[in-house]
C-alpha cells in the first residue's frame, strides 16, 4: 500500500508539472497574439495627440514635446514678445498668414489660441530642417532692431518672429505650421485635436 502512495505521488507530480509547463507555454504564445492586437508605438506616434501641460511654464519660456515624430515649440510670450509682433509686418513674408499654415481659429496676429501661448511645428518650411532650440531672446547679426528674438534655423539662416512667421529675404518661402489642438483647461494643452475649433 505505501508503494502505490509512492507511486501515486509521483504521477501526481508529474501531472502538476506538466500541467504548469502547458499553462506557460500557453500564456507565451497567447502574449505575442494580444499584444498584436494593441497599436504600435509607431502607429502611436503616426497620429496620436499629445497632452501637455504648461502651468509651469513661466513668461518668456519656451518647452519642446514631440508629435506625430516632430518636435512641437510651445512658449508661453510675454507682453514685449507680443508686442513686437505688430511691429514687424513689413520685414515678413506673409505676415496675415494666408497661406494656410495654421487651423482657421489660429488665423491671426499672434497665430494662437491664447494669445500669450505659441504653439508651432518646429521644422523649417525651407528643406525640413528643425531650429530646434535656436531660440533668441535679443538682437541677432543681419536682423533688424525690431526683432526682439524668435527662431534662428542653423541650415540656412531662415528666421522667424515669436508667431513662427518667416521674414523676407530667407530661405523658408512659409510660416512655421500651427498644429490643430484645443485647450483641455487653461493650462493643459491637448496637440493633434481640435475638438474646440475656435
Amino acid at each position: 500500500m505505501s508503494n502505490e502512495c509512492k507511486v501515486d505521488d509521483g504521477r501526481r507530480r508529474l501531472i502538476f508539472a506538466t500541467a504548469a509547463v502547458g499553462g506557460v507555454g500557453a500564456i507565451g504564445a497567447l502574449v505575442p497574439f494580444l499584444s498584436s492586437m494593441l497599436p504600435s508605438e509607431r502607429a502611436k506616434a503616426a497620429g496620436a495627440p499629445v497632452e501637455v501641460d504648461v502651468s509651469k511654464l513661466a513668461p518668456g519660456q519656451m518647452m519642446t514635446v514631440e508629435w506625430r515624430g516632430k518636435p512641437v515649440w510651445i512658449i508661453n510670450r510675454t507682453e514685449e514678445m507680443l508686442a513686437s509682433l505688430g511691429k514687424l509686418t513689413d520685414l515678413l513674408v506673409d505676415p496675415k498668414c494666408d497661406v494656410p499654415q495654421q487651423p482657421e481659429y489660429c488665423h491671426n496676429e499672434t497665430r494662437s489660441i491664447k494669445p500669450n501661448y505659441m504653439v508651432v511645428v518646429g521644422i523649417c518650411t525651407h528643406l525640413g530642417c528643425s531650429p530646434g532650440q535656436k531660440f533668441k531672446s535679443g538682437t541677432v547679426e543681419g536682423m533688424p532692431p525690431e526683432w526682439l528674438g524668435g527662431f534662428l534655423c542653423p541650415c540656412h539662416g531662415s528666421t522667424f518672429d515669436f508667431a513662427g512667421r518667416v521674414f523676407k529675404n530667407k530661405p523658408a518661402p512659409i510660416n512655421l505650421p500651427v498644429p490643430p489642438h484645443t485647450y483641455l483647461a487653461d493650462t493643459r494643452i491637448l496637440i493633434g485635436e481640435d475638438k474646440k475649433g475656435a
